[in-house]
């Protein structure tokens, strides 16, 4: 199976923000949908291995930052290809905070959403939250992105990768040094798995 087929899926990029005691984090996801709208909810998947995961887990609250086609590729990596267990992902960056408590980003973005969790479903590696939509404000008339719009026209390609040898996460760019990628490699950026990487010629 030609796994980049699943690109070809339309669905967009977010910011998805918490916030627990003191500590405000977020990461990069890219599975957020209306499910219904009365009662107005809506879904996202989390990966486990995020640590914006178990802060909604222990905390039932969030915010979604919708980005658009403006957005830029450090934005990604900022939020995307850094772990909140290790950095301050606020430290420089520009925010507002919601009627929530938690965080939303108003630049590069085109709306946010408030949501507090109705239900949680273990999908293995992921977690799909279901939450009630509790606020939300539009933010800007540009187009959101979407995940074709980032792989073709945001996402660059390292020029490290020219230099060095190994496999290269086709979803995020990340270098992998060596002759062999590990089965079970998992991509310490994005969270994919060996099979989205692809040996560098």
């Amino acid at each position: 199976m030609d796994k980049k087929a699943m690109y070809n899926l339309t669905y967009g990029l977010f910011i998805l923000t918490a916030k627990e005691g003191e500590k405000d984090n977020g990461c990069i996801v890219n599975t957020v949908s209306q499910v219904t709208t009365d009662p107005n909810r809506i879904v996202v998947a989390v990966n486990k291995k995020n640590y914006t995961h178990d802060m909604i887990v222990r905390t039932g609250v969030f915010n979604v930052s919708i980005l658009t086609e403006k957005s830029k590729f450090d934005t990604y990596k900022h939020w995307g290809f850094q772990s909140g267990a290790d950095v301050d992902k606020t430290q420089e960056i520009a925010f507002q905070r919601a009627e929530n408590g938690v965080i939303y980003i108003a630049e590069e973005t085109n709306a946010f959403l408030s949501a507090k969790v109705v239900s949680a479903t273990d999908l293995g590696t992921h977690t799909l939250f279901l939450a009630d939509v509790t606020d939300g404000a539009v933010l800007s008339e540009d187009s959101s992105v979407t995940y074709s719009y980032y792989q073709n026209n945001i996402k660059t390609a390292p020029a490290a990768a020219e230099k060095k040898k190994g496999f290269i996460c086709t979803v995020c760019g990340y270098i992998y040094e060596g002759d062999v990628l590990p089965e079970d490699f998992v991509c310490p950026w994005c969270k994919h798995p060996a099979s989205d990487f692809k040996r560098i010629e």
